[in-house]
């Protein structure tokens, strides 16, 4: 009598187990979903930053959608020009993609040059500090420098100067947009890198009352304007801004005459030129809070 049970128990159990792999093989067959094994492979050669700057939300859907052709390896451009070529070789496509964007800093008034009215004390972030009668600055434009930007970048592509202001490495910068969020005076913004000419000032204040507070600020006397191609720079709220739609005709010709050097054409390996008649920055201490 055991035996019986325990034969029927076992022939229970065998049958279960059948069906159950039998279910199984044919929901596998019907809800498989065929992944192309180039995708592993893409993501492989890809720098695995997972930024986003390529418009994907990480470097696995980057790869999905460079092999089934809706975007290209150059649009990558964290990678090396060497890897996206890589990855066009290997799938037979053309590299294509975008120019390489970085974040740039529309401010130039370290403790150097531009005034601290008063000192804050409390939380050490932009953020409070902006919470706090705009930080103390005297320009209530310009950078606070407490770093906020430093601290949510997570490719090391940005460390601050001496003088309280971040500084982009534009080989290190992913154009992930963190510092373009996180920063309380909306100074940074992504552009490509063949964007040269840049106005490093956002103060809307005119002449000596902008130069008063800070000895690099814009003071809206309008000689880039004046030499540079009609359209190109405008003179808009006391502030010059670049029409980057006209990108072609600009040229370091526009900085030349700048007084305070505010606008500054940035080159490859020199980083930031000012013009001829731009006042030398000669002070290299904090100037006194008040």
């Amino acid at each position: 009598m055991e035996v019986t049970i325990v034969l029927i128990a076992l022939a229970v159990m065998v049958g279960l187990s059948l069906t159950l792999s039998g279910v199984l093989v044919v929901a596998n067959r019907r809800l498989y979903v065929y992944e192309d094994p180039r995708i592993a492979q893409v993501e492989s050669m890809l720098p695995a930053s997972n930024c986003g700057a390529c418009g994907q939300p990480g470097c696995r859907a980057f790869a999905e959608q460079v092999v089934s052709g809706a975007a290209a390896p150059g649009q990558c451009t964290v990678s090396s020009e060497e890897g996206r070529e890589a990855i066009a070789l290997y799938l037979g496509v053309s590299v294509g993609g975008d120019e390489k964007q970085v974040a740039r800093l529309a401010c130039a008034g370290g403790t150097n040059v531009a005034r601290q009215r008063a000192r804050y004390v409390g939380v050490s972030t932009c953020r409070a500090a902006n919470l706090v009668a705009g930080g103390g600055k005297g320009c209530a434009w310009g950078c606070l420098g407490w770093g906020d930007c430093m601290q949510v970048c997570d490719f090391d592509a940005i460390q601050m100067d001496p003088f309280g202001l971040p500084v982009v490495d534009e080989e290190l910068c992913t154009a992930c947009g963190d510092c373009v969020e996180i920063c309380p005076k909306q100074l940074f913004e992504l552009h490509p890198v063949s964007h040269r000419l840049w106005v490093a000032c956002k103060n809307l204040a005119f002449g000596d009352e902008a130069e008063d507070e800070c000895a690099v600020a814009c003071t809206a006397c309008a000689r880039c304007a004046a030499d540079s191609p009609a359209g190109v720079v405008e003179m808009i709220d006391n502030l010059a801004v670049v029409n980057y739609a006209r990108n072609d005709d600009t040229s370091p010709a526009a900085i030349q005459r700048c007084p305070t050097g505010a606008i500054v054409w940035l080159h490859g390996r020199q980083g930031a030129l000012k013009g001829r008649q731009a006042k030398p920055v000669i002070r290299h201490t904090a100037l006194p809070i008040g």
